[in-house]
């Protein structure tokens, strides 16, 4: 049982966790608390006939700072340069474990004991400190979001003989918890039970449903965090869809069968218009995804955006709670239509994906999924294929986000140009208040897409939503590039990290901010190190795993950063 847990990553850990409540070789159940070091957490705890396996969810709130600084030896206190001192998590439940193999060593010798933390806290270096967690029997999957609101099945089948072995950890966690709390002065809690208990058993009921009623839109479906999902495919995004943006075993239009949040295939179209007789255009449609606030929080940077657009999901989530809770006050008009601003590379498809998902979430769309398109998509070559096209494309995203890629280019010098009855159409269409169930978004770089609002004053206030994405930095692009390479197992060396970090910052620092591609300047980058890595490989046979996943200076390859181009004239 414990080498099944051991071979788990963040894509597969709840489903195995689910099918072990199937499991009837397998006693589970869930436990608040494991006294004293794990006291307060979260835990499982799966025995059978030879193995004790203790989960600990550790929902200390997703954030970037929570990383582990421990790399020599496990400590129970983690130091990082401006954060205050906290106790680590891994420490904890790496005592449990021990503690818990001393209580079954007497009864039970030959069992073998380990532990799994499934945690929020991101855990940037986490790679380098697998070595030393195994050394105690600890295994870490971090960078989850929102466990508290995970069901996790358990099977405590009082008839399975493997309780009495989660009954010896229990019963020995109590006395050490008593024991503690005795020798500390606290009194142990009173049996009887008072006369406001009812009362505030009303409460707690009132607020159970409520807290129900609002993460009732919350999918707590299995993670997609495989190479190339939302955190890895958040840069590649610049003029079309990357195939990086959909996990393993899906097509072109969107999420695997298993996992799509809207499984039947009706709901959306195909992914092509008819401009005229003769010319057929293919559109994509990226489809809903079943995680997205999570997805969300993956993404490195973007504070802003992320906050921008919890406000916005806020506001629609409280009108939807307004409108089941008290259907005859008057909604907030909220409108959906919004700007995504910035240069190639920083993530503009990615989350718009995540956007329309989001607000399927929260019930303002139906559907959820994007159509992306651009100039080309609705310019013909015969009088009237704007509005073919313009009508058929609006058709598609019903219930869902109309993503225009470049829409400045719309925006076309010539008077006479079809571009601007595109937006003349688009204008229209906005001003029906029949079309709530759909979102447009205009995504482009900052400057010209001013200058298209500027075309026409009903845009701008068609449009309150703005979203900046602004220019990755040097550590932004670096934690970009780890994250990357974690998906696949590798490693730097110590001075291929210094090699590489020392070149990306000279590249940065000559950069062109017109034609730098921000992350998709480090994916190509990537590309280049994976082949020098594999051709060396393949010259000089690795002794061992860690030699085979390991980039040394040499596969380091020099980056080639577009210079700006001379201009010709005065």
């Amino acid at each position: 049982m414990i080498d099944d847990f051991k071979s788990q990553t963040k894509t597969t850990v709840w489903r195995h966790l689910d099918a072990m409540a199937a499991n009837y070789a397998v006693y589970s159940t869930h436990l608040k608390g494991l006294a004293p070091f794990l006291a307060g957490y979260d835990v499982y705890l799966y025995c059978n006939d030879t193995n004790v396996v203790i989960v600990c969810l550790d929902c200390c709130g997703h954030s970037e700072e929570n990383t582990y600084e421990e790399q020599y030896s496990l400590s129970p206190l983690i130091l990082s340069d401006g954060h205050e001192p906290r106790t680590s998590t891994v420490w904890k439940l790496a005592e449990a474990v021990r503690l818990t193999k001393t209580h079954l060593q007497l009864c039970m010798p030959d069992m073998a004991v380990y532990g799994m933390l499934l945690t929020e806290a991101e855990i940037l270096n986490a790679y380098q400190l697998d070595w030393m967690w195994n050394a105690h029997d600890v295994m870490v999957i971090d960078g989850f979001t929102r466990m508290k609101y995970r069901k996790i099945k358990v099977n405590d089948d009082d008839d399975l003989p493997c309780k009495a072995i989660a009954r010896t950890i229990i019963d020995a966690s109590l006395d050490t918890a008593a024991a503690e709390n005795t020798l500390a002065g606290i009194p142990a809690p009173a049996k009887d039970a008072t006369e406001n208990e009812e009362a505030a058993d009303d409460d707690d009921e009132f607020i159970r449903m409520l807290d129900e009623f609002l993460n009732g839109c919350m999918d707590t479906v299995d993670e997609k965090d495989q190479p190339g999902d939302t955190e890895d495919s958040q840069q590649e995004d610049e003029d079309d869809t990357d195939p990086d943006d959909f996990p393993e075993g899906s097509d072109h239009t969107g999420e695997g069968p298993d996992d799509d949040p809207c499984p039947d295939s009706d709901l959306f179209p195909d992914g092509e218009i008819e401009q005229n007789q003769s010319i057929s255009v293919k559109v994509d449609i990226l489809r809903p995804i079943a995680n997205p606030r999570e997805e969300l929080d993956k993404l490195v940077g973007c504070a802003d955006i992320k906050r921008r657009m919890d406000e916005l999901v806020a506001l629609t989530s409280y009108n939807k709670m307004m409108r089941e809770l008290f259907p005859q006050v008057k909604q907030h008009d909220v409108s959906l239509h919004s700007l995504f601003l910035g240069r190639p590379g920083t993530g503009k498809t990615t989350v718009c994906k995540i956007f329309g998902s989001l607000l399927r979430q929260t019930g303002a769309l139906s559907k959820g999924h994007v159509v992306v398109c651009d100039r080309g998509t609705f310019i013909g070559t015969l009088w009237g294929d704007e509005e073919r096209a313009m009508r058929q494309v609006l058709e598609m995203a019903k219930g869902g986000v109309l993503m225009i890629d470049e829409a400045y280019l719309l925006n076309g010098k010539n008077e006479n140009d079809p571009g601007k009855l595109v937006i003349q159409l688009m204008m229209n269409i906005l001003a029906d208040e029949e079309q709530r169930d759909i979102a447009i978004a205009l995504c482009g770089y900052k400057e010209p897409m001013m200058k298209l609002l500027d075309t026409n004053p009903g845009l701008q206030s068609r449009f309150p939503n703005k979203f900046e994405f602004a220019d990755f930095t040097v550590d932004e692009l670096l934690e970009i590039t780890l994250r990357r390479i974690k998906d696949y197992g590798y490693q730097f060396t110590a001075q291929a990290w210094a090699k590489y970090r020392s070149m990306l910052t000279q590249a940065y620092q000559v950069r062109d901010p017109e034609t730098w591609g921000n992350a998709r300047f480090i994916s190509n980058q990537l590309e280049r190190i994976y082949i020098q890595h594999a051709a060396r490989c393949v010259s000089h046979c690795p002794k061992n795993k860690q030699e085979l996943l390991m980039f040394t200076p040499e596969d380091i390859v020099p980056m080639e950063v577009p210079r700006p181009k001379n201009k010709i004239g005065f």
